[in-house]
């Protein structure tokens, strides 16, 4: 692993530590609202025991929603960062959910694997190189009816939070993380076949849904 990315790692291990409450002021009550627009969209209402996988799950709260809708379910969270992991280990009560920790730019899954990819506010934080090659890999893992469902934030309009939004884009490389909030659906036309746009009701998060 190179310094950088060490380094990376090491930011997101102590972030960890305050991740849920930086998502809670930007989303207020909207969490769980969010939360079902994106288990909802991922169609899965036929298949009793479907196959999840969420990338850069940080701590848990995405596949752990799933999980707790489709308890039957194959459900993984995935993401490079050990303090994440740790925290997505506490919230993990029922012990159903395995998490795994590496590399959303090279995934240990063989191909047609999932039902469902997610990836929930966490791409545009991937530098460019490192993103275009993770969506290439949710394409190959997911299979040929499934989803890709990538959601992001919607830049905040509250000042504060505002500040602190356009703070982490500093911190992750401004120019190319705020061209994939501003473009994203437009850019993954380049590798998926099908790429719809939605937004969540609070108006805080789009929702992008891939298919091969």
């Amino acid at each position: 692993m190179t310094h950088l990315r060490k380094g990376r790692r090491k930011y997101y291990d102590f972030f960890s530590h305050i991740y849920d409450a930086f998502i809670r002021m930007h989303s207020r009550q909207d969490e769980d609202d969010t939360r079902k627009f994106l288990v909802d969209a991922a169609h899965l209402e036929d298949q009793p025991a479907p196959r999840i996988l969420d990338l850069c799950c940080g701590t848990g709260s995405v596949v752990l929603a799933f999980e707790s809708c489709y308890p039957e379910s194959v459900a993984i969270g995935y993401d490079f960062s050990h303090g994440m992991l740790g925290k997505a280990q506490e919230k993990n009560v029922t012990g159903r959910v395995i998490f795994v920790e590496g590399d959303a730019a090279l995934l240990p899954f063989a191909d047609d694997s999932f039902d469902v990819v997610t990836c929930s506010h966490a791409l545009y934080e991937l530098k460019g190189g490192t993103r275009q090659k993770a969506l290439r890999e949710m394409k190959r893992v997911i299979r040929p009816d499934g989803y890709v469902l990538l959601m992001e934030h919607e830049i905040p309009q509250r000042p504060v939070v505002k500040l602190l939004f356009y703070i982490r884009l500093l911190s992750m490389g401004s120019k190319d993380a705020r061209e994939f909030v501003k473009g994203g659906a437009e850019s993954l036309k380049q590798i998926f076949a099908h790429v719809t746009l939605s937004h969540s009701q609070t108006g805080k998060s789009k929702l992008m849904s891939c298919q091969k």
